[in-house]
């Protein structure tokens, strides 16, 4: 069965003050994984530990998310991020993901840690999915996924130039004006 035959397109919630949790080594195997993590993805601890963490990866999620994700976190920099995650089971859920290097008592990054929260729905509706949409249009729209991958960096660079903004000021100010205490 192929990834994208394998989801339901049901979505799965988890609670305002929940966080998932997971940590990864350099090659982004699992290494730890939070009961949140655990209970909303369906798999248990035995069968995620030691796994990539893509186990979890959504087939329609753009690859250009995850590879502005792995660039940014192996420079040694964090990034937030929304992701859209499958379940076991062919469920999915959303997330907004806060990334980071993991740094050894060497000063040298050792893993990945990742804490996930609960996504404004708004944000998702208006502007994530349909720039995800836009970005996966751009992938599938060549003969190749190298060249695929490199049409949907160019959407993404093209959107950051626009709006004269960074990706991580782009992720922060989405939604900015229906936060609680804008000016």
């Amino acid at each position: 069965m192929s990834a994208e035959q394998s989801v339901t397109g049901v979505e799965r919630f988890f609670g305002e003050d929940d966080i998932i949790v997971s940590k990864t080594d350099l090659s982004g195997r699992l290494t730890y994984a939070n009961k949140i993590f655990l209970d909303i993805s369906g798999y248990t601890e035995k069968e995620v530990l030691g796994q990539q963490h893509s186990l979890i990866r959504h087939p329609y999620m753009p690859r250009t998310i995850f590879k502005l994700l792995w660039e940014t976190i192996e420079s040694g920099n964090e990034i937030f991020a929304y992701v859209n995650n499958r379940c076991k089971n062919g469920d999915h859920y959303w997330v907004y993901a806060h990334v980071t290097p993991s740094w050894g008592l060497d000063g040298k990054v050792n893993g990945y840690h990742s804490n996930r929260r609960v996504p404004d729905q708004d944000i998702l509706k208006q502007h994530v999915i349909p720039l995800y949409d836009k970005i996966r249009a751009a992938e599938k729209s060549v003969a190749n996924r190298k060249d695929g991958l490199k049409a949907g960096v160019e959407v993404v660079e093209s959107l950051l130039a626009e709006r004269g903004q960074k990706y991580d000021e782009f992720i922060a100010t989405l939604g900015q004006r229906q936060r609680r205490g804008f000016r």
